[in-house]
């Protein structure tokens, strides 16, 4: 005996509809139920409700009432026709990652039916292996949880009075990190809008990459102001330095330059700063922003050994892009040479000649610190020691 719903006096236009799916889910595809009802018109209501949702419909009598008999229509029916495309790629496995993104898919969340006539949308990431990084979801948890409110954070009003050539240094330093987090904020913005959503947890953690950047900018901007200074000097050499990254048009490469080896080689800046900050406010925002920068540089790394693990011969790519680089800056100045001054009169801490020696050899060992972290990364991603300090050696003298 097939399986009746009686909706009595309710119309389908006024919720009987809801009914009579329970019940369709209660038998598999091909399966049958009936429905009877009282309200004027339903039968040619269910009929145009069964050929919307692609479920085979007939009219019979039984006892001289009039009886619906609804089959079960598989997804292949109806408005679902040609639709069955699930945003992952095992059914059995709700949430597995796809290696291929189909255009098909569009913005569904991932796991989703996407309805026949939905439009094809086309992202030019959609390989796994070109964005993917199984530590993307707990990085952007990780940025989530550490994320920080200047206002809260930073005590702007905390009194301090700096030489005036201390206070230029400052400003001169805070200029050309300004224009290298424009970069790093550019670059993984250019990608995120050619990202599948498939992907959707590297897509979030590329967001929050943007807003760490543009949270730097700001700061960076308000403490160079502090003190009523203005922005100091930028180099056509450092601003070609950055060029390069921004015109980097493979994913994995510009991850690598910028955020391995450039926010990788930041990030020892920041804690130099943090270091030898001739105020708090400056000492302040410099660990913070290391903080950020070392989550950015994780990632990086974790993108990159997940698709060397793959495509080990993908490293010899890497290394061509960091020849290319360097190739492309040889007739450039290289760091701007009033930022290095800056920074060794931030390290020297007064302005005398004992103290700026020893400023300099601060920064000396700055880079020798920043050429061994980049190193010691390059070993990680498999680079031999002899290969990885030939690299990092090749490493624009930009930090960036």
């Amino acid at each position: 005996m097939l399986p009746t719903i009686d909706i009595e006096d309710l119309g389908l236009d006024a919720g009987a509809h809801l009914l009579i799916k329970h019940g369709l889910q209660g038998v598999p595809p091909g399966g049958e139920i009936a429905v009877v009802g009282r309200s004027p018109g339903w039968e040619a209501q269910l009929s145009a409700w069964c050929r919307s949702q692609g479920h085979p419909f007939a009219l019979t009598e039984q006892d001289g009432r009039v009886l619906a008999r609804i089959t079960r229509g598989g997804y292949e029916a109806g408005r679902w026709r040609g639709a069955l495309h699930t945003g992952h790629s095992d059914a059995a496995q709700p949430g597995a990652i796809a290696e291929k993104a189909l255009p098909s898919w569009g913005m569904a969340a991932r796991g989703a039916t996407v309805e026949a006539g939905s439009p094809a949308m086309y992202f030019r990431l959609d390989q796994k292996s070109e964005v993917w990084s199984a530590s993307a979801a707990d990085l952007y948890a990780q940025a989530v949880a550490a994320q920080w409110s200047p206002d809260e954070v930073i005590d702007w009003n905390e009194p301090f009075d700096l030489p005036g050539v201390v206070e230029d240094a400052v400003a001169q330093v805070f200029t050309y990190m300004i224009e290298n987090e424009v970069a790093a904020l550019i670059v993984p913005a250019r990608f995120l809008g050619q990202l599948h959503p498939h992907f959707r947890e590297v897509q979030a953690l590329l967001a929050i990459q943007i807003a760490d950047e543009a949270r730097h900018i700001d700061v960076f901007t308000r403490r160079l102001r502090l003190k009523g200074r203005e922005p100091a000097l930028s180099t056509a050499g450092g601003q070609t330095s950055l060029k390069t990254l921004i015109d980097e048009p493979d994913f994995s490469i510009a991850e690598f330059l910028l955020s391995v080896l450039g926010e990788g080689t930041f990030v020892s800046l920041l804690l130099f700063l943090h270091a030898h900050a001739p105020d708090p406010v400056t000492r302040q925002i410099a660990m913070l922003a290391a903080r950020d920068e070392a989550r950015h540089v994780a990632f990086g790394m974790t993108h990159l050994m997940a698709r060397l693990e793959q495509e080990p011969e993908f490293r010899t790519r890497l290394a061509n892009a960091v020849q290319a680089r360097n190739d492309t800056l040889a007739a450039t100045s290289g760091l701007n040479e009033e930022v290095f001054d800056a920074l060794i009169l931030l390290a020297a801490g007064e302005f005398t000649p004992m103290a700026i020696a020893a400023g300099y050899l601060r920064v000396q060992q700055l880079m020798r610190d920043m050429a061994e972290g980049r190193q010691a990364r390059l070993e990680k991603l498999g680079f031999t020691k002899v290969v990885a300090q030939e690299l990092s050696a090749l490493h624009t003298r930009n930090f960036m």
